[in-house]
């Protein structure tokens, strides 16, 4: 009969087990499974573990730049914490030397001026060239290519309320930067509010570009007779293969690459306006190096966005009004911030207005891109007035407009 006690003939087992280790060439604290620390059961320690990933850290770790801004803060320490901007001056948001990044500009605006986003002209420069290197209408710039406000959020642009502009564009310079916003208008901007936040160091990598951003427009664009939908023959058996007469929203030499582009357009004519496809012209190819389906698949959605709103971190159509008919209007953006588009010499991106160029809608477009220095020359402006939008008589599908102007 075995012993009541549970430890009872555990020296004996133990004893038998150390001989056998012994025969075998292992311990018998081994065989029992007791680690170093003795405790019953534990496995072995783990070797060495790969260091832990970067992007644990990434929050946490120091940095070695300068942080500071550049505002509209009231110099005597009072309240009045914004600028007034007279018809034909400018007000200097930021001018620096030395190295660093711009890393977010925001802005709100109270004027009188119901086309302040038009005629309030945003430029910037680096590096001291002598011609900017950024030149748009404020507006245009956020994406309120209508001179209207709404509300959206993105990756690189935000409209917050109540009418607060926000970019987050990376501006790097290499030894100064100046920023200005010039009133073209008619009326005194009343109270300029901005803030230029920017971080400062000893010295920019050799292979860092520019930030550019660039303006168009044509109002009207130069479509074609003799049509009276998307889906009449005249237009679907046009054929356009090197892009003659596409709008273009960049052509630009040098090396760098493309970020994106905000467009807005208002219908001149009945349907759906975006039968176009991108075309994307790199380093002097004479066809399409990239070649897209239709306006609406370039910024990403499908099927004529179901004529609804819609605004995503890469790509948007925040502002839809009356979608397919005359006096439509869209506010469109596409960020390729998941792979910028490339260029080692020059790049031209381009967009059909309608199938084959047969539209004669209301186009502006902003472009956004990085490149070496110098850049070329920016195209003329269009006069305040002429950037504003408006309905014209161009003939095609859809009555006329009544009272409309001609096209110019």
């Amino acid at each position: 009969m075995h012993s009541s006690s549970p430890n009872e003939g555990f020296p004996v087992r133990r004893k038998l087990l150390g001989a056998m280790a012994s025969v075998a060439g292992i311990s018998a604290a081994g065989l029992l499974g007791i680690g170093a620390e003795g405790a019953l059961g534990m496995a072995p320690k783990p070797a060495a573990s790969a260091p832990p990933p970067d992007e644990l850290f990434e929050q946490a770790r120091l940095r070695s730049y300068k942080t500071r801004r550049s505002s509209s803060w009231d110099r005597s320490g009072g309240n009045d914490d914004s600028v007034h901007v007279e018809p034909g001056a400018s007000a200097t948001l930021l001018e620096v030397t030395g190295a660093g990044v711009i890393t977010h500009l925001w802005f709100t605006i109270n004027s009188s001026d119901e086309h302040h986003l038009k005629s309030l002209l945003l430029r910037a420069w680096w590096d001291g060239e002598q011609t900017p290197s950024v030149e748009v209408p404020i507006g245009d710039f956020f994406g309120l290519g209508l001179g209207e406000y709404f509300t959206y959020q993105s990756a690189l642009l935000a409209v917050a309320p109540v009418k607060a502009l926000n970019s987050y564009f990376q501006m790097p310079f290499g030894t100064a930067a100046k920023l200005t916003l010039t009133n073209e208008g008619k009326i005194r901007t009343d109270n300029l509010y901005f803030a230029v936040d920017y971080v400062t160091f000893g010295s920019l990598p050799p292979d860092v570009g520019r930030f550019h951003a660039q303006y168009r427009q044509s109002a009207p664009t130069k479509g074609i007779d003799g049509w009276r939908s998307n889906g009449d023959d005249a237009v679907n058996t046009r054929k356009n293969l090197d892009g003659a007469d596409n709008y273009v929203f960049l052509d630009a030499i040098g090396r760098g690459h493309f970020v994106g582009v905000s467009q807005a357009v208002e219908q001149n004519q009945e349907g759906w306006f975006g039968e176009g496809d991108d075309m994307i012209f790199i380093d002097g190819d004479i066809l399409p190096t990239i070649n897209g389906t239709g306006s609406e698949d370039y910024f990403n959605g499908a099927w004529d966005f179901g004529g609804k709103p819609f605004a995503y971190e890469h790509n948007g159509a925040p502002y839809i009004v009356d979608p397919e008919r005359i006096g439509g209007r869209y506010c469109l953006y596409r960020f390729h911030t998941e792979s910028p588009i490339t260029f080692e010499k020059s790049i031209k991106v381009t967009i059909e207005h309608g199938h084959a160029n047969v539209r004669s809608d209301n186009y502006y477009s902003t472009a956004y891109w990085y490149q070496t220095e110098p850049h070329t020359t920016f195209p003329p402006l269009p006069r305040v007035e002429d950037r504003i939008p408006r309905v014209l008589a161009v003939g095609g599908p859809g009555a006329s407009v009544p009272g409309a102007p001609p096209a110019g």
